[in-house]
């Protein structure tokens, strides 16, 4: 859109007052494939889009979404954190995930790498598969971490919604990122999801 101060100076004073970090309440006006747009309560109306505030899709929840539906509706009144001022846009980036607690912390706080896990299958990808070991918790197993021998496609070992039996090899806090191997995954120890096997006497 492109759309200077001196053509909008009040959407465009508003926008700048506000800290990365406050929390901005508003409605719902419509939810498109790229995101989410929101009026919101104490800001001025948009020139052309449906709303000042927008939420992409990954603000919108931690786990993974398929679509912004799943979170919000249209009309539905939400909070979200200010992230930042597209000058571009003229629109105020928010983060409706940054308002609830990140399930991927707690997570990482009770598990460590070398733990056993149960698991289900969830996606199927090109190099491995993911797989959710807690709510709203999902690991990638690589390809070849998936079997004891080779495989050439994820489909040759698994389908989706597989219970897998799967060992914590990294969990990586700042990226959200954690891996898995099926591989050395052993249906001799003892499992309880979200807790580690006693150690070998």
């Amino acid at each position: 859109m492109r759309s200077g101060r001196s053509e909008n100076p009040e959407l465009w004073a508003f926008l700048e007052s506000l800290h990365r970090g406050e929390i901005l309440s508003g409605t719902v006006t419509a939810i498109e494939r790229f995101g989410v747009f929101v009026a919101l309560d104490n800001g001025p109306d948009h020139p052309v889009l449906p709303g000042v505030g927008f939420i992409t899709i990954p603000e919108l929840s931690w786990p993974r979404i398929e679509s912004a539906f799943d979170v919000v509706r249209v009309g539905q009144r939400v909070s979200a954190e200010f992230l930042q001022f597209d000058t571009w846009n003229l629109e105020a980036r928010l983060s409706l995930r940054a308002t609830q607690p990140d399930p991927f912390s707690s997570f990482a706080d009770r598990t460590a790498v070398g733990q056993t896990l149960r698991g289900q299958v969830t996606k199927l990808i090109p190099f491995g598969v993911l797989v959710q070991v807690a709510d709203g918790i999902e690991g990638l197993v690589h390809l070849r971490e998936l079997a004891p021998t080779p495989v050439e496609n994820p489909s040759d070992a698994v389908r989706a919604g597989d219970e897998v039996t799967v060992v914590v090899t990294a969990i990586d806090r700042e990226r959200r990122r954690l891996l898995l191997s099926r591989r050395q995954g052993s249906p001799q120890l003892p499992l309880v999801a979200g807790k580690a096997p006693p150690p070998a006497q």
